[in-house]
């Protein structure tokens, strides 16, 4: 069955087993949940009134934008809203038992044995000072019987099964030595281990690229045939077709609308579902705005807002120093060889050549592990190449002088993969972006306003300045991650999965934004990503990438339609995709989103979950309350 086939026909519709699954009794079954968190005298309810059930061999997608709570919705699950949070219920129950009064050492037992929890951000809930293989091995310790020859034997198994590569090494890794990709399928494993009869995927296929995330959702599918429940929390509307039986729509903290996949996808009643669906990148949009009503272009000049073709942009520092139809970055003939654990030296590039001109886009798509983030990170100055040469402005940097090559390096920004780790954690994100302002140059009583005009150009309110990273969502880190890269009004900006966290109306507000500046300044993008919808959308032309190898470059539109390489055919053909027939069938979304709920206080900016002051009093807190694990990850995505 094709991939297409799989998005089109929804899972129950495929399965008797699956049609008959709601006449059993719910493995979760959840009624009237409501998740406070304390601020000053009152509280902040993130999560309102939210009801569901999800059968056996049912899969229950929960999506929506950052901020709007549907992640805090997962943990509240297992017991991981946070330390200071107050999660009350109607009901709440997994397996038929009710989960209401559990405290930590309950929830010890459920987790990971009964209910297996995917988080959103591999590297901050992977041990940084253990091998992934032990982090693995000490789920299948706590909840089974194997022996320790068989337990190692099980982590190699699981690696295998969720598509990492030369497991028996990559067992012995740190996480800090994978790749986002190799991380993320290294949490799913860990997981899964135990064979759980609930699974909670927190955006499991974000960090993945098209033919590994095929593989996960394969994964999840059997897990789910073999008479389990599966919710997953995704931004991503094509992966939820390809799984899910069932869609809950998440805005502001509630459920606005729930019904088939079938039903939401290709006929949704609620403008904020139109909305989400109608800034899905997609080949008859490829050139075109993707957010009617972007907030991205309140800082631009009106001319730089319309179609491609703009003013001339201005000549940037590495446009000024280059002669005149020289690349601003170009790489020759690149390796680069890395010591595995095993003491063997491994090539992970092989003669990468690319050039990237004043004003293009050109996108650099690959598995995990093809070695894209590293001829990145070598380009960046990040990683220094085994050899090979780097020229900036036509420029060896090789053999520039220390000042001279920090001039240039000015000119090139970048925004990373894992915003989490690029920050510091006792920063506040006027911190962040100070520093960055500073660098630029800005004098110290122009950077707050200089701040909050980045914070807004990339969708996030004000308010969101004194925060901290960790006080953040995904989405939301990756966003201030941007915002930092233009704060010194860069020539080149390499974009290593920039949308990867975001959800689809962000993403396309990010990706309108990119547009935009690329038309008002010329900046040069290097843009890295698993997603090859998006790339389409964006690049000029592209490089496929396998193995440290370019397997074929070109014109992005002729890759994509005409591909010359296997292994290019193979990407192509894992993408899931939604039916653009349909789409463009179903009822226009509005330009602007609904009102939120009346319930609802007034918050500056669309994307957080409407702030409700609710009275010490008003919330009673539950008995007992569920012990905390994170704080940091309290906060709503």
């Amino acid at each position: 069955m094709s991939a297409t086939e799989l998005t089109t026909a929804p899972v129950a519709a495929q399965d008797p087993a699956v049609r008959d699954a709601s006449a059993l009794a719910p493995l979760v079954d959840v009624a009237g949940l409501n998740v406070d968190f304390p601020v000053g005298r009152g509280w902040v309810r993130v999560v309102r009134d939210v009801s569901f059930r999800i059968h056996p061999g049912e899969c229950l997608a929960l999506v929506g934008e950052s901020g709007s709570g549907k992640s805090v919705t997962s943990r509240s699950l297992v017991g991981l809203a946070a330390d200071s949070a107050r999660v009350t219920a109607d009901r709440l129950e997994l397996e038929g038992r009710d989960v209401r009064g559990h405290g930590e050492r309950d929830w010890r037992g459920i987790r990971g044995s009964r209910v297996g929890f995917v988080l959103q951000d591999a590297l901050a809930s992977l041990d940084a000072l253990r091998h992934v293989g032990a982090e693995i091995s000490e789920t299948l310790e706590l909840h089974t019987s194997l022996t320790r020859a068989e337990r190692a034997d099980r982590v190699i198994e699981l690696l295998t099964d969720v598509g990492v590569p030369e497991p028996e090494i990559r067992a012995r890794q740190y996480p800090y030595e994978l790749s986002g990709g190799l991380r993320q399928r290294a949490l799913i494993a860990s997981a899964i281990a135990a064979d759980p009869q609930i699974l909670i995927a927190d955006e499991p296929t974000t960090a993945l690229d098209a033919t590994v995330a095929a593989q996960i959702l394969q994964l999840l599918e059997r897990l789910k045939r073999r008479a389990g429940a599966t919710l997953v929390v995704s931004h991503d509307l094509a992966v939820v077709a390809r799984i899910a039986d069932r869609i809950a729509v998440m805005r502001a903290g509630e459920i606005v609308e729930q019904g088939t996949t079938e039903s939401v996808l290709y006929d949704p009643q609620h403008a904020y579902t139109k909305q989400l669906l109608a800034a899905i990148p997609a080949r008859a949009k490829r050139g075109a705005r993707l957010a009617p009503t972007s907030r991205a272009t309140r800082y631009l000049p009106p001319e730089a807002v319309g179609d491609r073709v703009g003013p001339a942009p201005r000549a940037g520092r590495l446009a000024q120093v280059a002669p005149q139809g020289t690349p601003l970055v170009e790489v020759r003939d690149l390796a680069k060889t890395f010591r595995g654990p095993d003491g063997t030296d491994r090539r992970v590039l092989h003669g990468v050549d690319f050039a990237l001109h004043r004003g293009e886009t050109l996108g650099i798509v690959g598995e995990s592990g093809s070695g894209k983030t590293t001829a990145a990170r070598i380009a960046l100055g990040a990683e220094t190449a085994t050899s090979g040469q780097v020229l900036l402005a036509g420029r060896d940097v090789a053999g520039l002088g220390r000042r001279e090559r920090a001039a240039l390096r000015l000119g090139v920004q970048a925004v990373s993969q894992d915003p989490l780790g690029s920050f510091d954690p006792r920063y506040t994100v006027r911190a962040v972006l100070g520093e960055a302002l500073r660098v630029a140059g800005y004098p110290r009583a122009a950077r707050t306003a200089r701040a909050l005009e980045l914070l807004d150009l990339v969708g996030l309110d004000r308010a969101t300045l004194d925060r901290r990273p960790l006080e953040l969502s995904g989405g939301m880190r990756q966003r201030v991650a941007i915002a930092r890269a233009l704060a010194t009004s860069p020539d080149v900006i390499v974009a290593d999965e920039p949308v990867s966290a975001l959800d689809v109306s962000v993403q396309a507000q990010i990706l309108d934004l990119l547009v935009d500046l690329q038309r008002a300044t010329g900046v040069a993008i290097l843009f890295i990503s698993h997603d090859l919808a998006v790339v389409h959308h964006l690049a000029d032309r592209v490089l496929v990438m396998s193995g440290g190898r370019v397997v074929e470059s070109g014109d992005v539109e002729r890759v994509f339609t005409t591909p010359e390489h296997a292994y290019t055919r193979e990407l192509l053909a894992a993408i899931p995709h939604l039916d653009e027939r349909r789409l463009a069938a179903a009822p226009a979304a509005p330009a602007d989103p609904p009102a939120a709920p009346p319930a609802a206080a007034p918050v500056v900016g669309p994307h957080r979950a409407p702030v409700v002051f609710l009275p010490a009093s008003a919330v009673p807190r539950p008995a007992p309350a569920a012990d905390p694990t994170s704080p940091s990850e309290g906060t709503p995505s």
